[in-house]
């Protein structure tokens, strides 16, 4: 089966690479010739744990090419995947659709045969329809159905997601769709992963609804945290209490310096401005977001109070800028509110981060001190902020902490660590919701 994968960033280049060790044959297109470039020389763009191997391994099987032409990639194409950028649009919270549909134009131009032209990016509900017209008007002889099939991507754990999935969402029309589309998830079938069929409205919407919800249940937990050391309550034993009713559940009951990342943010806007649009509006997102931003602003406010009311003329090791662990990608971190607005107030920054440095170099002020070393991140600080759970700060040796730090504040915005342990090495503890 021939698949062109349109868009190689994140989505489009771990779906095509999985695709491809199903045994398909995937031509990932991208009109970014820089970094086609580098994929052809095996450099993988992006930092997902397993990727560089999987890329590898299909390059070398024949299976897994990238290029930058449309011809004869889609003529060619059994399936298209459309997997290109949804980014907030500027001014409305939209997702900006621009292109998505430049894909259509260039997809209808090239299409030969009967082709299943699939949505793979994140869109709102109707433009599966939208790009279907948009292709008839460019190509009326074009035979092709359109397709939903949104991806649920963890950064991180992206590979794995793909290859054992809670569920694949196909939102399709006709019987030919489906039949093709399901010919190439069929190495699912052995592990029996869910394929939910539905229209195409209900696909574009299962993304949507499932992010907000987890967004939701963060900012909920992160409302019981402030209240927790409003009332001295542990948050720790009440997500534990909470996650223990099945129907509540223990994922994303996890305190900490609010959401981030390439999805929750972006598409809690998005659905936002859908429900607006349609009369129908999502209260509990709206303040999901809401108190997402407050949380960081908070975050600021506990880690001055840690300092004595002030962060003037403090330095803060800074351990861990992306906005979770095992990904480079810096969209919307907290690190990325907090540390400029410590910095704004006079606080020097020394900060590591295993996979984050080179996008943070980017996004943050200039004048941060970028440390290879945890340890040299540490040495001279007046106080130790943990920002990003990444394994490598799970295990810190206190003692050696002891010797080479300056002050003895500990902030431990992720709550990694019991706050007996840090204080029985000397030091103060600020948890979240402790």
């Amino acid at each position: 089966m021939n698949v062109a994968m349109i868009g190689s960033g994140y989505v489009g280049l771990v779906s095509g690479a999985c695709f491809a060790e199903f045994g398909a044959s995937v031509t990932c297109i991208d009109v970014d010739g820089e970094k086609i470039e580098q994929l052809n020389a095996g450099k993988i763009p992006i930092y997902e744990p397993g990727l560089d191997d999987l890329v590898a391994r299909n390059v070398a099987a024949g299976r897994l090419a990238f290029t930058t032409d449309y011809d004869p990639a889609i003529g060619n194409a059994d399936l298209v995947f459309i997997a290109v950028g949804t980014p907030t649009r500027r001014g409305d919270g939209h997702a900006d659709l621009v292109y998505v549909f430049e894909s259509a134009r260039q997809i209808a131009r090239h299409l030969s045969g009967y082709t299943v032209i699939v949505d793979k990016s994140t869109v709102p509900v109707g433009t599966a329809r939208q790009v279907e017209r948009i292709i008839r008007e460019e190509n009326p002889q074009a035979d092709f159905d359109v397709a939903s099939n949104p991806e649920f991507l963890r950064e991180g754990a992206a590979i794995n997601d793909f290859m054992r999935p809670d569920r694949v969402v196909l939102g399709v029309e006709s019987e030919r769709a489906e039949k093709l589309l399901g010919e190439l998830y069929r190495p699912l079938n052995l592990i029996e992963a869910p394929i939910h069929i539905t229209n195409l409205e209900s696909a574009e919407l299962v993304k949507y609804a499932s992010n907000a919800f987890l967004a939701t249940k963060i900012s909920f937990i992160n409302e019981i945290a402030n209240l927790c050391e409003q009332v001295g309550a542990d948050v720790h034993a009440v997500a534990k209490g909470m996650g223990l009713d099945g129907r509540v559940g223990r994922k994303f009951l996890h305190a900490g310096p609010g959401y981030g990342g390439s999805c929750f943010p972006k598409d809690t806007t998005a659905l936002i401005r859908i429900a607006q649009e349609h009369g129908s509006p999502c209260r509990i997102v709206e303040a999901t977001v809401e108190v997402n931003a407050a949380q960081k602003v908070r975050m600021v406010k506990k880690i001055r109070e840690a300092l004595g009311g002030s962060e003037a003329g403090k330095t803060i090791a800074v351990l861990g800028l992306t906005f979770k662990p095992e990904t480079d990608d810096m969209r919307d971190a907290p690190s990325l509110a907090i540390i400029p607005n410590l910095m704004d107030k006079g606080a020097a920054i020394r900060a590591h981060d295993p996979q984050g440095v080179e996008e943070s170099r980017k996004l943050l002020p200039e004048g941060i001190s970028y440390c290879d070393d945890i340890y040299e991140a540490i040495s001279g600080a007046d106080a130790i902020v943990l920002m990003t759970e990444w394994n490598e700060y799970r295990g810190l040796d206190f003692s050696r902490i002891r010797e080479i730090v300056k002050g003895q504040v500990f902030v431990d915005l992720r709550n990694v660590y019991e706050p007996g342990v840090i204080t029985g090495h000397g030091f103060q503890y600020h948890g979240v919701g402790r």
